[in-house]
């Protein structure tokens, strides 16, 4: 199980990369759908963080329901998720204005 994990971790991080290199050259969306993250602008990377929040709110609501965690784990990592997203958050925020100006 263990070395599912890594391996399921490595190939994201792989194709991570990969796609961030992709879109590095090229214009960033400010409006409408793109699937691929990296390549939108910081204005739309915020909205996407901001529209996360509750999908994955209700998806950890969903664990703790149906009993695959515990609630100290689902707890944990809700605390987690709030504390990544809001930096990534704040990150973006600060992108954005500053590639405005």
């Amino acid at each position: 199980m263990l070395e599912f994990s890594i391996i399921s971790v490595i190939i994201s991080l792989l194709v991570g990369v990969f796609l961030s290199v992709r879109a590095k050259k090229k214009v960033k969306v400010d409006k409408g759908f793109k699937i691929n993250y990296f390549g939108l602008s910081y204005r739309r990377k915020m909205i996407r963080t901001i529209i996360n929040f509750p999908v994955v709110a209700s998806l950890l609501f969903a664990m703790n329901y149906f009993r695959y965690w515990s609630l100290k784990t689902v707890l944990l990592w809700g605390l987690l998720f709030f504390l990544v997203n809001m930096v990534q958050l704040l990150y973006n925020y600060n992108k954005w204005k500053r590639h405005e100006a």
